[in-house]
């Protein structure tokens, strides 16, 4: 990546005032256009949004679009949008034991709803906000119900592929868990057993920094630092490791960077969270100081891979191992190029781990640590590249809002344009939510509002 070392916060201004006022009609025509009966909305096709999965994760995203509509603009009819959807759609995800998709389901909605709640963006209604935290209550328990335990304060919240599957995407849903116990919960297990959530938001990012995250100290042939795994498989009888693998990318021994992504914001996102945390609420797990190490050490170490494995521009290919690479020459050497024919890129990448770098910069910048200039820097080039006529759709019938977002690129359920032999052009429910999100982020920067954060 090519950062740019004097963009601010408010030379992006414009660009993002331009985003929200796409951004409002292709809401709208999401919601007239999905069949609820057939499923969430998942990815565009021919630029109409279309359900496509193994599970409703992306359920929370949508709804929580529009409340994020509502942050940026102060446009009440995207409020009660948000409210009538949420209230009708999301209760039955609180209580669903199938899957790990918590934090991105429950706090993009509810978690969304209580933050504008404390802020005064809401009217304050007590018994309103007891639903909301509620359901985020319940939610972090049933997420943490998801278990494996490992032993020696190692454990994981289970993939929906099993007990003996890890996934580097459950990083950023690990906040529903800190934010539940932030509320004051527990879960309670055999015998009114109290399992604390927070002890478990660190196990489960403690054992993926170990397993999911590599720091290239000689843990296998391919250990380069910063590349992440997208699933580790333990063995459930013995508890031990055994291998790396993946769902979505091209191999196990190289890095799908949209799981990269989720690992960048989910560590920076939980340094932010560490801070508000007391010393003794953590000595049962570690310690704060081992704790925020931990985190350190991998947030820094998958930003930095980050920025070294994107194009010029900070967008990068769907994996750094895709076999078409070695094709295209040096593809971090230059812009992107969204439209080849031969691997695509991934812009939903690109918007999650865009306030990954942000973030991690901001807190270490709060915290006294060197180079948060660096990754701060790094974000805003990321965002001001995604605001560009290449990525953000300007195309008034198109429901999505930003362009060259893959899902599932080994299953091939992307769509693939007419004569052409790669998907690109298309949105998923993912991209466009974290790109609300990260440019709320970057402009309540531009307008000293309140700093942006899950937990607020």
């Amino acid at each position: 990546m090519k950062i740019d070392t004097v963009l601010t916060p408010n030379d992006l201004l414009p660009a993002i005032r331009r985003m929200w006022a796409l951004s409002a009609d292709k809401i709208v025509a999401i919601d007239r256009s999905m069949d609820r009966s057939a499923g969430a909305p998942v990815h565009t096709v021919a630029g109409v949004y279309k359900p496509r999965g193994w599970t409703d994760w992306t359920q929370g995203f949508e709804f929580g679009s529009a409340i994020l509509q509502f942050d940026a603009t102060g446009d009440e009819s995207f409020l009660a949008m948000g409210l009538d959807r949420i209230c009708a759609e999301m209760p039955v995800h609180v209580t669903h034991f199938g899957v790990h998709d918590h934090g991105f389901n429950q706090i993009s909605t509810f978690g969304n709803l209580r933050r504008l709640m404390g802020e005064g963006r809401l009217p304050h209604d007590p018994w309103q906000l007891e639903y909301f935290e509620l359901a985020l209550k319940c939610s972090g328990a049933v997420q943490a119900n998801r278990w494996t335990e490992l032993g020696d304060g190692y454990g994981f919240i289970q993939s929906f592929n099993g007990p003996h599957s890890l996934f580097i995407d459950t990083m950023r849903t690990l906040r529903v868990l800190a934010l539940a116990h932030q509320l004051g919960h527990v879960m309670k297990g055999e015998g009114d057993q109290v399992i604390p959530l927070l002890g478990r938001m660190i196990a489960h990012a403690r054992t993926t920094a170990q397993y999911g995250v590599f720091y290239g100290e000689g843990r296998d042939i391919y250990d380069l630092r910063g590349r992440t795994a997208h699933e580790a498989i333990f063995n459930t009888a013995s508890r031990a490791f055994r291998c790396v693998g993946t769902q979505q990318g091209y191999s196990g021994f190289s890095t799908w960077t949209r799981g990269l992504a989720w690992a960048i914001t989910g560590y920076a996102e939980l340094l932010e969270f560490m801070e508000t945390v007391e010393e003794e609420e953590v000595e049962a797990f570690g310690g704060k100081a081992e704790v925020v190490a931990m985190m350190e050490k991998a947030a820094a170490a998958t930003c930095d891979f980050y920025i070294a494995h994107t194009a010029t521009d900070g967008i990068p290919y769907w994996d750094t191992g895709a076999p078409g690479l070695r094709d295209l020459g040096d593809v971090y050497a230059r812009e992107s190029e969204p439209e080849n024919d031969v691997e695509p890129v991934d812009s939903s990448a690109a918007a999650i781990a865009a306030q990954g770098l942000l973030r991690f910069g901001a807190w270490r910048e709060a915290t006294g640590r060197a180079d948060a200039a660096r990754y701060r820097q790094a974000g805003l080039t990321v965002l001001r590249t995604l605001l560009s006529d290449r990525y953000l759709s300007i195309d008034p019938e198109h429901q999505g809002l930003v362009l060259h977002s893959q899902y599932h690129r080994p299953n091939g359920w992307d769509h693939v344009p007419p004569g052409r032999h790669n998907p690109c052009g298309e949105a998923t429910m993912w991209g466009d939510y974290h790109m609300r999100e990260l440019a709320l982020y970057v402009q309540r920067l531009a307008e000293n509002g309140p700093y942006l954060t899950f937990f607020g």
